[in-house]
């Protein structure tokens, strides 16, 4: 395992700065660690020959302000490393989020939730001890031995000797715990992400688990991952103090030498009573950086495990490319007035081999609804998410206007987007901020027009702080159907040019269906609609009817 991971460093400018800022007071502290003991050394030494205390003040002060200066660098290794840590993970955090929301957008469903879940939380909370306290002693176990060693060799060459001898077993010791470790930090990863999977399903399926008196099965499972969770984490800790022992040991029978060898030759008057002095409160400096590193070591390993995940979890392939600046069509299409065409159309979600769609030809006319009909997993959500830019196709072209949608920027063709999946999603927040997602400019007049042409303002007028009632989680609760029609509120504050509805009241009540429907009627008046369906009662209010059938197409437009 390395101590540095060359690929976090190059993923994270943060990460970056951090290093370079922590190597700086690394050898400051390294200077100030060799000044302190020179001066302390021939302050003990004159204090014996009977130095008065005038001729020592200037070496006092010297050494207290040697002393004040180890000290703030001391506090600034612990502020930058506490500082530097706060930025890595921000910055880290957010390439997943942007990875995920914006360069596979589509891929929403398909992938492991729960372990993803685990490393944007526990994960890169894992990078915190890593930054804060394993790179700053790795930086003073790299610069302070050296800068020892050159004080000393000139001062004490037998010394030098025992240290150059002694030195490198700390680095063993660590070499082996680093295997050790580096296997059981990888087993508590797998144990933390399928914990988390489990969990997430779990609370997912809870309905369905109750409904099938399955709870407390699932609920001792889950008390099993989480007692091998439990495990993997003593034995982690176990190596960590383990090795923590023989580091110290290590440390102190190398520092014991040198005191002895040191020793005899002062005895035989082979050694002046400074220099044996000055190695001797060198000799504990010199391992001190290598026995925290050590001390430190578990640290590293869960913050190198989360990179390698981080890493796996940025490589994966986008299914949305940026086109470059220069090579963008400079306005986009107007979704109102011109055709959206799907050309010879397919799509393979990244890492399969199977075309989820293939070959697919139809057009989508302005201000009119266009409905997809078809079973469910004939690939129909994968249409309407290469009609919104959250994939791009890997087979075919999608058009607006005869302009390949791959040579707008995202947010310009998104920006005149609108998309109400079969189950609405408000977010934590009030209800005027989940319409004003919308349009972050809506007004409150603005807001309930919206919420009155979507059927909904009775709804909210009747919530105890109206616009303003919390909703979401730990807010105000509301069934599907009233969610929905806030969404569909949420679509009409947007206005957006193209519509693209899977489903929406697919899983609603016939009386919340037909307020949805209805509502639905008149968002779609005069806008662009892609509108996907199972109900035949839905799919005759369309102008185009596509029939779709395992990803491709079964009948023309009608």
């Amino acid at each position: 395992m390395k101590p540095v991971d060359p690929g976090l460093l190059r993923a994270s400018r943060p990460a970056r700065r951090h290093l370079a800022a922590t190597g700086v007071l690394a050898v400051l502290a390294a200077v100030v660690i060799v000044a302190q003991a020179v001066l302390l050394a021939r302050v003990i030494t004159r204090g014996v020959d009977g130095v008065g205390l005038e001729d020592l003040t200037p070496t006092l002060l010297a050494l207290a302000g040697v002393l004040f200066v180890r000290a703030l660098i001391d506090g600034a290794f612990d502020a930058i490393g506490r500082f530097g840590a706060t930025r890595v993970m921000s910055d880290l955090r957010g390439q997943l989020a942007e990875h995920l929301l914006l360069r596979r957008p589509g891929i929403e469903g398909r992938e492991r939730t729960g372990e993803l879940a685990a490393l944007a939380v526990q994960g890169i909370d894992a990078v915190e001890p890593y930054f804060a306290r394993f790179l700053p002693q790795l930086a003073l176990a790299t610069t302070v031995p050296i800068a020892v060693l050159l004080w000393v060799v000139p001062t004490d060459w037998i010394s030098a000797l025992i240290m150059l001898v002694t030195l490198p077993l700390i680095p063993f010791f660590m070499a082996l715990v680093g295997w050790a470790t580096q296997a059981q930090t990888e087993r508590r990863w797998r144990t933390l992400s399928l914990l988390s999977a489990h969990f997430l399903d779990i609370v997912r399926g809870l309905p369905t688990l109750r409904a099938h008196v399955r709870t407390d099965a699932h609920g001792e499972q889950l008390a099993i991952v989480g007692e091998r969770y439990r495990q993997e984490t003593m034995g982690t800790l176990r190596v960590a103090f383990l090795s923590a022992f023989v580091l110290e040991l290590t440390a102190m029978i190398s520092t014991a030498l040198i005191a002895g060898a040191i020793g005899v030759r002062l005895a035989e008057g082979k050694l002046g009573l400074e220099d044996g002095l000055l190695v001797l409160l060198l000799a504990p400096e010199l391992y001190m950086p290598l026995r925290q590193v050590g001390a430190q070591f578990h640290a590293s390993a869960d913050g190198l495990e989360t990179a390698m995940a981080l890493r796996s979890a940025l490589e994966q392939p986008p299914t949305v490319i940026e086109c470059a600046p220069a090579e963008r069509t400079t306005a986009a299409p107007d979704a109102s007035w011109q055709t959206i065409s799907f050309e010879d159309v397919s799509f393979t979600y990244p890492g399969r081999d199977v075309e989820v769609v293939h070959n697919v030809d139809f057009t989508i006319e302005p201000k009119l609804t266009t409905a997809l009909v078809g079973p469910s997993g004939a690939g129909k959500t994968t249409l309407a998410a290469l009609a919104l830019r959250l994939a791009d196709p890997t087979g075919g072209v999608v058009r607006c206007g005869g302009t390949d949608l791959r040579e707008l920027a995202v947010a310009d063709w998104r920006s005149q987007c609108a998309y109400l999946p079969q189950r609405a999603r408000l977010y934590a927040g009030t209800v005027a901020e989940n319409l004003r997602l919308g349009r972050a400019a809506a007004t409150d007049d603005e807001l309930w027009d919206a919420l009155l042409a979507a059927a909904a303002a009775e709804l909210v007028s009747e919530l105890p702080q109206g616009l303003e009632t919390v909703v979401g989680e730990g807010g105000r609760g509301l069934s599907a159907g009233e969610a929905q029609r806030i969404a569909i509120a949420r679509a009409f504050v947007r206005d957006a040019r193209l519509l693209v509805l899977d489903e929406p009241s697919a899983h609603l009540d016939e009386e919340s269906a037909a307020a949805v429907d209805s509502a639905l009627d008149r968002l779609r008046r005069d806008r662009t609609t892609l509108l996907i369906v199972h109900r035949p009662s839905m799919a005759a209010r369309a102008d185009h009817i596509v029939r779709i059938g395992d990803g491709a197409l079964v009948e023309a437009p009608a």
